[in-house]
This record gives C-alpha cells, structure tokens and sequence, in this order.
C-alpha cells in the first residue's frame, strides 16, 4: 500500500521527467528554478567547512550495499521489501539530483542560449586562430605562484557578473562563493579528476593537489557548473573567458595555459605540420610548464581505476543529452573560435 511520501515520490519523479522531455522544460529551469534552489542549497551548505557532499556519497554507497546485506541476513527481511526499499531510495536520488542541479543537462547549449553561429573549420581560419591564441598565451606567460583564493574569488566574481549580460550564464548566486576540498583527493588525483560539482548540497570541490597553475582555472572552471553550465566543453570557455579578462597576471595565465592540452590535440588530430609550427613557437618557459604539469598528474595517476572512471563519466554524460560523452571536454576549441570570430 503507497504512503504518502510515496505519492509525493511518484509526483516529484513526473516533474523531473516533465522538465527533461518537455520542449523549454530545461531551459525554464535552468533561468528561472534552479538559481533559487542554488542560492537555498548554498546557503545551507555553507554553514559546514567541509565538503558535505563527500560524506554523503560515502554514506550513501555504505547503506544502498549494506542495507541489503544486513536485512535480509541478520532480519530476514523479505527480498521483495528490500528491494522496493532499495529502489525508492534510488528513486528518491534521482529526483533530488535532477532537481538540485541534473536538469540544467537539458537547457539549450551555447550557442541556443546566445544565437552565436559556429565558427566553420577551414585550414586557413584555424591556423590564424591558433596563432593568436599563441601570441596571447606567450605574452601572457609569469612564474607561476600560490593565488588566495579571496582573490580568484573575486576576479572570477566580477568576470561571471560581465558575462551573464551577454554569454547565456547565469550571473553570480553570491558575492563571495567558496570551494571545498575534495573529501578523497587521492582517489581522485589517480582517476585525473581535478575538482567536480557536487549537486546535492550545491557545492563545488577542489582537488587538494592542484597546482598553483591550475587552482585559478579550476576555480572558475567548477564555479561555472555551480551557476548551471552543465557540458564540459562550455564550463571550460566560460573559465577561459573569466580568467583570461581578470587583471590578475597569475589568473589570466591560468586561463591561457587550461586550453592549451585541447588546442594541442585539435591540432594533432587535424593537421600535424601547423601543431609542429605551433609548437615551435611555444615560449620554452611554457613548454616546460606543460611537461612538468603532465609528468605530475602521470604520477598519481593509475590507468585502471582512470579507464573505469572513463567509461563511467561517459555513460553518465551520454545518459544526460550530452552525445559526445568524454569528448565533450574538446568542444572548447570551437566555442573559443566561435566566439573570436564574433571579436573581429
């Protein structure tokens, strides 16, 4: 016999599926709901010092594979009651993840939410924006150093609050937003995942072992998916953008060197005589930054939790209207010359 939180289930899960299949259910959502439920989510993970999410993932995966185990062999539950127990538990996730956050999965992409056409790839018009794009990031080259993160907070602050009025991302939920610590940093630092958005108490998390380089870029990158960018591809730009206009000579570099694996790789894959040329006129400073970045995280990073990971996030990303899956992390080149296109 159904309860009624089992209604309130039932009716909650038809309002997920609703704004997932509607026509302008996820863009609704996306402009109108889910920055209310950001700033209440917020406010009330704010409270704890530590990453809330964590612990709750951990929590959750002990009880969804214990439950079962303890009740049916130590309380002789019946099967078929663990069972529902276990699926309307499930259920219960689902709705609160979609809700919180999962949603903004299926609002327009980028170029929707802006009318910006995108950039058409020929050899001539990608040759002339890489090699702009290289004159900025070896202008733009400093020593790397430790950057506060009141500092990367405000900077990135005030570039998202410029952006929303004309790049389709929400403006700033908070003046001063912080990021949490990722609760298993070694566990993520050996799948290479350098911080993540944590939907169910609206957080944003860290991994411990960033480098100076890369702490600016990650910030922004991951405050971009706590205002509802959800694909890959577009949190990576919208961190581009915001650090490449701060003022601050150690976040804009960080904001170069982020893009700097993805346009090697367009290159490579597309023609290998204009990535030799482009490497060639890497400052060497930056070629040495590069390596020791890549030999840093090779270090940490093992190939067989890494390729379960892969396979993981991309069945997830797949599962929530992103078709590229892994790949999409690669559509910031794109986004990058759509938008230099619209500059000139």
């Amino acid at each position: 016999m159904m309860k009624r939180h089992d209604y309130i289930l039932a009716a909650l899960f038809l309002l997920v599926l609703a704004l997932r299949l509607i026509p302008g259910g996820g863009e609704w959502y996306f402009s109108s709901f889910y920055p209310l439920v950001a700033k209440i989510l917020g406010g009330v993970s704010g409270l704890f010092p530590f990453s809330i999410s964590g612990v709750f993932y951990v929590l959750v995966s002990c009880l969804l594979v214990l439950y079962p185990i303890v009740a049916i062999a130590k309380y002789h539950t019946k099967k078929k009651i663990v069972f529902f127990m276990e699926l309307r538990a499930i259920l219960w996730l689902y709705v609160w993840f979609n809700l919180a956050w999962g949603i903004n999965y299926m609002a327009p992409d980028f170029y929707h939410r802006t009318g910006v056409i995108p950039a058409k790839y020929n050899a001539q018009k990608l040759e002339i924006f890489v090699f702009d794009y290289l004159n900025k990031l070896n202008e733009s080259y400093c020593k790397p150093s430790p950057v506060d993160e009141s500092i990367v907070c405000r900077e990135t602050v005030a570039a998202y609050k410029q952006l929303s009025k004309q790049k389709g991302i929400n403006a700033p939920f908070a003046e001063h937003p912080k990021s949490k610590t990722m609760l298993l940093t070694p566990l993520y630092s050996k799948v290479g995942v350098l911080g993540s958005m944590a939907p169910f108490f609206g957080e944003f998390t860290l991994n411990a072992d960033l480098l100076p380089l890369q702490y600016p870029d990650c910030w922004a990158h991951e405050y971009a998916h706590s205002l509802g960018i959800a694909r890959e591809g577009e949190a990576t730009f919208y961190a581009y953008l915001a650090c490449t206009m701060s003022k601050n000579k150690q976040i804009r570099f960080s904001g170069y060197m982020s893009v700097l694996p993805y346009i090697l790789s367009e290159l490579y894959r597309t023609d290998e005589k204009l990535a030799t040329a482009f490497v060639a006129r890497l400052r060497p400073e930056i070629k040495q930054l590069f390596n020791q970045q890549r030999a840093y995280w090779q270090s940490k990073y093992s190939r067989t939790i890494g390729e379960i990971q892969n396979f993981l996030l991309d069945s997830y990303l797949k599962s929530n209207n992103v078709k590229s899956g892994i790949h999409s992390y690669s559509e910031v080149v794109g986004l990058m010359m759509s938008e230099a296109r619209l500059r000139h």
